[in-house]
């Protein structure tokens, strides 16, 4: 059974759009950190573990969903983030609601600050359990690998093939997973990545070496089929084209495509994730002349998002 729906958009520009909401997990406003948080926190589960520490900034999904699992479950959850994204957004708001202790530093100091609060925690006897930003690693990964077999699944029951499946690509893991399951289908359909802050060459890497690491933890996936570098090369697909003027910042063109989003089709965008993305899309499909294709949009969440852009939005 698919976790999230797959339907067409009533689009007369793009005729043949559909859309996966990944929003519409059932889980604290869903979105793809809460489908990677819900395989973290089962091996959490499996564990004595006391504490939650991850990183990321108050834009995050991903540490609010993360707050959030960890209050659930009575943990407490220790959150790194940059001062430089630090303004208040609906989640972050979310965060202190689920009583996580948020920790903010210079950009170049998060790393140093994670090492020393999970040695600080370790010495005094708590067993802390460590998430990347974003969800980052295979078991992230393999949360969209096992996405992308819901892609299959649905493909198989409408009897339609996608051409193109376009996304936000963040941290990567996302990006890396439905590389992945295409490689172990062997499709060739063209999965792109819309950068929402990171430029090339550095953005693919990330995307490129979390491919890498998952294929070598997990060969049995692929039931002995031969990957190549130029295989993992070939498929992986990152435009910076559409960053915007970096993380969490928007523009009106973005604006105008978050108000188009949800008066014609009753879908909230944002502008750090989802509504880039979109727009990066719309932009792709008219200079490549391919609204005639079978096109499908992940929507990846950011829900709390939407809210902090509303007031942005022209009326």
């Amino acid at each position: 059974m698919d976790m999230t729906p797959t339907y067409k958009l009533n689009s007369a520009e793009f005729p043949s759009l559909y859309v996966k909401r990944e929003d519409m997990i059932p889980y604290s406003f869903g979105g793809n950190k809460a489908r990677k948080a819900i395989d973290f926190f089962q091996d959490i589960d499996k564990g004595d573990y006391d504490y939650v520490v991850t990183y990321g900034s108050s834009h995050s999904n991903h540490c609010r969903v993360v707050a959030n699992m960890a209050a659930e479950r009575g943990k407490k959850c220790v959150i790194i983030g940059p001062s430089e994204v630090s303004d208040v957004t609906y989640n972050s708001r979310m965060m202190e609601l689920f009583g996580a202790e948020i920790i903010t530093v210079p950009v170049d100091k998060v790393s140093g600050t994670i090492d020393d609060k999970l040695d600080e925690l370790k010495a005094a006897g708590h067993k802390p359990y460590f998430i990347m930003g974003g969800g980052h690693g295979n078991i992230g990964t393999y949360a969209y690998v096992k996405c992308y077999q819901e892609i299959k699944e649905f493909e198989r029951a409408n009897g339609i093939s996608f051409d193109y499946i376009f996304f936000a690509s963040g941290t990567g893991t996302t990006h890396a997973g439905l590389v992945c399951g295409q490689l172990k289908n062997e499709d060739d359909k063209k999965i792109i990545g819309i950068s929402i802050a990171r430029k090339n060459p550095r953005g693919r890497d990330v995307v490129i070496d979390s491919i890498r690491e998952f294929l070598k933890e997990e060969p049995g996936t692929y039931l002995g089929k031969e990957i190549t570098e130029q295989d993992i090369q070939d498929k992986t697909i990152f435009l910076d084209d559409y960053t915007g003027d970096g993380y969490g910042e928007g523009n009106a063109e973005i604006q105008d495509v978050i108000q188009k989003s949800l008066v014609m089709y009753g879908m909230p965008l944002d502008s750090t994730y989802t509504g880039k993305a979109f727009l990066g899309m719309e932009k792709y499909i008219r200079h490549h002349d391919i609204a005639d294709k079978n096109i499908l949009f992940i929507h990846t969440g950011g829900t709390p998002l939407f809210f902090d852009d509303l007031d942005k939005i022209r009326r």
